[in-house]
């Protein structure tokens, strides 16, 4: 029997002790930066033609690592946000090993060098406030699943959460008593607790007591769940959303992250203090939500009012100044 490699060995108690113990990051992330090293152990088979069981630390390299990042381009068509992601996971592993290996720190210093790849900075994809309405009255009320997506959807834009905050709510989390607020539990495992609506407390108590969970020994069930009574899955909601956007036409790249896009634009445009809105979505840093201002055209419309400039006059129809028009004229001779 082959004794394990040591990259094998501090793989494992990277993925399975470091990153759930000591940096307590999500189950999520976990498994994102897992899939980074399957793909870069198939590129090791299928590029070095280097089985995973005879991989050593000496084999990832800085020249490999940057092999791989163009494997990942050129042969699997992965988009550079997609690269960057993969190349996030490497460095978090090598700076992990430079600490339990300090004789390999220049190795690990050089791959934590290669730089990541600039991508165009995106704009939210969201819906206007009448858009969302629309988008919030389309389940049929008349139906138990349409009654379920009308809370789930009103949930979802009401708490600002994201999918998998909002998929892995049971009814502990809710207070649908005065003041309405819902306790979500996001990136890093941080919980924070949100305000909602008074109409969707009212369609979370009715929907409770349809789904008979409004009892002691359900206060741990799935809030929301398939015909199988499992949880539903970031898939199975962003599924519930794609059918309603299709039915009205609407924009189909509007995914569950559109609706907490839309909710922080609607606070914006509300000129809700930026640090609530911060604390509201859990961004750990002030910049990131700072993009909803940014994108935001009627904030910098209004913006642009108060400061506008009254003492400059309006506007002259420059085409009756024959000097201007003879000195124009005169350039293109």
């Amino acid at each position: 029997m082959k004794k394990p490699t040591d990259f094998s060995y501090y793989l494992s108690n990277f993925l399975t002790t470091y990153l759930a113990d000591q940096r307590n990051l999500s189950k999520n992330t976990i498994q994102s930066y897992r899939d980074a090293f399957v793909l870069l152990l198939r590129f090791f088979s299928e590029s070095k033609n280097i089985m995973p069981e005879r991989i050593s630390i000496s084999h990832v390299s800085k020249e490999c690592v940057e092999e791989f990042l163009s494997w990942l381009e050129s042969e699997r068509g992965c988009s550079v946000s997609t690269r960057n992601q993969r190349l996030a996971a490497i460095h978090s592993f090598f700076r992990f090993l430079q600490f339990e290996r300090p004789e390999h720190m220049h190795q690990c210093q050089r791959i934590l060098s290669i730089p990541l790849k600039k991508t165009p900075k995106l704009q939210p994809v969201y819906l206007s406030s009448n858009e969302m309405g629309r988008l919030l009255s389309a389940p049929d009320m008349q139906t138990r699943q349409g009654r379920r997506d009308a809370t789930l959807l009103s949930l979802l834009y009401d708490s600002g959460a994201r999918v998998q905050e909002l998929a892995d709510l049971t009814p502990r989390c809710l207070r649908l008593e005065e003041p309405y607020c819902v306790t979500v539990t996001g990136k890093g495992k941080k919980t924070r607790t949100v305000p909602i609506m008074k109409q969707t407390a009212a369609l979370l108590v009715s929907y409770l007591d349809e789904q008979q969970m409004n009892t002691a020994d359900k206060l741990e069930h799935p809030l929301f769940f398939n015909t199988r009574k499992e949880r539903l899955t970031r898939q199975g909601i962003n599924y519930i959303i794609s059918k309603y956007t299709s039915e009205l036409t609407m924009n189909n790249k509007i995914s569950a992250h559109g609706f907490r896009h839309g909710r922080a634009m609607a606070l914006t445009e509300a000129n809700v203090n930026p640090i609530y809105i911060r604390d509201f979505l859990g961004h750990a840093d002030l910049k990131t939500t700072g993009i909803y201002s940014k994108s935001n055209l009627e904030i910098k419309r209004r913006a642009l009012e108060k400061v506008e400039d009254k003492s400059i006059p309006a506007a002259t129809d420059w085409s009756s100044d024959n000097g201007l028009m003879h000195f124009l004229t005169g350039l293109c001779k």
